[in-house]
């Protein structure tokens, strides 16, 4: 339908908490899913990276994820909940600031329940980067940045710079 600009990192609304889609505005989430997709693909398109986008990242506060790895994917309502303490740090960027990485701490494994667009309820366990993909989106559902995920203050890298994050360890000066 529409490529809407996606808020960057320091606009106030990427901060804010998302409400849940009812059952009775399931007909109006289709436009949105629609925007999401559209506004993924012009992304991809300049940047030639982006795997997914949640609808607060648009300026939509609804609990709306699109996914798309292989095949287009949308999840309503998602509920993430780690399967273990065990975490992993996983170099991640995102379409509100593509000029930056961080480093972020993420769960290793996690189940997912969420509403598909037949409203069914679907429940998945994950694990690798299918699961850090998911746990990056539902946080910008609650209003959390990657940013705030960081490992520690020096995981941070300019996507110019990105080359240094593929050594095992970043330089420290």
């Amino acid at each position: 339908m529409a490529v809407l600009p996606i808020l960057r990192l320091g606009n106030p609304d990427l901060w804010k908490t998302s409400k849940a889609v009812a059952f009775d505005e399931l007909e109006g989430v289709h436009p949105l899913v629609e925007d999401l997709q559209d506004t993924l693909n012009a992304f991809r398109a300049v940047h030639r990276s982006g795997l997914s986008i949640a609808a607060p990242q648009i300026g939509v506060l609804k609990r709306v994820v699109y996914i798309q790895v292989t095949s287009p994917i949308v999840l309503l309502n998602p509920v993430m909940e780690p399967l273990s303490d065990e975490t992993v740090q996983t170099w991640e960027n995102c379409l509100s600031f593509p000029e930056l990485y961080v480093r972020a701490k993420r769960y290793g494994a996690c189940s997912l329940t969420y509403r598909d667009l037949a409203w069914r309820e679907v429940k998945v366990s994950l694990t690798g980067e299918v699961s850090v993909l998911v746990q990056h989106e539902c946080d910008h559902l609650d209003g959390i940045l990657s940013v705030s995920r960081a490992a520690d203050a020096r995981s941070v890298c300019l996507d110019s710079e990105k080359g240094f994050i593929r050594r095992p360890r970043m330089p420290m000066d």
